[in-house]
């Protein structure tokens, strides 16, 4: 039976850019050790909804918590412990273009300040290995990287502090199908052998099918649905019938059982 203990905790968020409203009462709960994809057209405020539950952003009205703790009211000494307790791969990987990939995957063990050069090594090329960047890549600039190996490197950034929840947004975003396939494997492996909770907002339906426990979805202000990929498919909007009907949606559906699927 899948653990119930809420990791997040979204109530009644009301998000607005000066006269545009982004969202209007938007209530959603992440659990321990699920794996929960955020999905929206373009402008629905998927990014922003995310930025909010790191504390980045702060909303017009409403609350999110993270492990009980107000992101946005919360005690200063108690968010940086926070922050300790999750990771973020942000889109493109967002690598330090000055720092080497072992610098920038040292850059947040270095901050802690309480750690000796011996053993920020040895996590640093253990984190490496985790996500299948060889020793010797350890030297290189993000410049001299493929867009995969900048992907897999902002995840070992992300992993550096052994968090419990991890944030991705848009993880395939510019990558071929085969390397996007790849990335999702090892996303999916880790989850495993980490015990992750994680958060995704992405645009690829491949990748929600592969990952998600529950899908929510993001249109017209709201959380028009929020369930596992076959409830999700069954909910009756017009977004979620063009998202899912689409050829995108259909090649998705291939990972749901026939008697689950939209005829």
């Amino acid at each position: 039976m899948r653990d119930r203990t809420a990791v997040i905790e979204v109530r009644n968020l009301h998000t607005r850019f000066g006269r545009a409203v982004v969202h209007a009462g938007v209530n959603l709960v992440v659990y321990r050790d699920e794996v929960v994809s955020i999905v929206g057209g373009s402008g629905s405020g998927k990014t922003t909804l995310m930025r909010q539950m790191l504390g980045l952003d702060r909303p017009a009205r409403g609350s999110v918590t993270v492990f009980g703790c107000d992101v946005h009211r919360g005690d200063p000494r108690e968010l940086a412990r926070l922050r300790t307790r999750w990771g973020v791969v942000f889109q493109e990987g967002a690598l330090f273009s000055a720092l080497s990939v072992f610098d920038n995957v040292a850059l947040p063990l270095r901050e802690l300040r309480i750690l000796p050069k011996d053993l920020v090594r040895d996590i640093v090329m253990l984190k490496l290995e985790m996500v299948g960047i060889e020793a010797r890549h350890a030297s290189k600039l993000p410049a001299e990287l493929s867009g995969g190996m900048s992907k897999r490197v902002g995840l070992a950034r992300a992993l550096a502090l052994d968090p419990e929840l991890l944030f991705l947004d848009e993880p395939t975003a510019g990558l071929d199908p085969a390397r996007s396939e790849n990335f999702v494997s090892l996303v999916g492996t880790l989850r495993q052998e980490l015990a992750l909770t994680v958060v995704m907002v992405t645009h690829d339906l491949d990748t929600v099918a592969a990952l998600s426990d529950r899908v929510a979805v993001l249109a017209d202000h709201h959380l028009v649905a929020i369930g596992t990929l076959p409830e999700v498919i069954r909910a009756d909007h017009p977004f979620i019938e063009s998202l899912f009907r689409g050829e995108r949606g259909r090649r998705a559906l291939g990972a749901v059982p026939p008697e689950l699927q939209v005829s």
